[in-house]
């Protein structure tokens, strides 16, 4: 449950990137309401996941799916660059969080 919890954790925080953004484009109190559910939400599943997992490995799994789910989202959403070596980076984020699993 604790891993389940760490993924939607994790795509709670792209919900509120992409809040972000929306927020910065139409300056309209629901951005900025969904903005504060999104990141509180990611919070709560943060904490629930990490009462079982490493802390080290929680944060780090939290953060590569917000920061690559972030990039993505900005990709496939708002036209941001796709470069292959930008998906090369997002893998590369990708693997690091997998790999710090497999060692802890």
């Amino acid at each position: 449950m604790a891993w389940i919890s760490l993924i939607l954790a994790g795509l709670c925080e792209m919900f509120g990137v992409a809040m972000i953004n929306k927020l910065h484009n139409d300056r309209n109190w629901q951005a900025f309401v969904l903005l504060i559910l999104g990141f509180g939400a990611s919070f709560i599943f943060l904490a629930y996941s990490m009462e079982t997992l490493p802390m080290g490995t929680a944060y780090a799994i939290w953060t590569g799916i917000g920061a690559s789910g972030g990039a993505i989202l900005g990709m496939l959403f708002y036209g941001e660059s796709k470069d292959w070596k930008r998906l090369i980076f997002i893998g590369m984020v990708l693997g690091a969080a997998v790999g710090l699993k497999l060692v802890s």
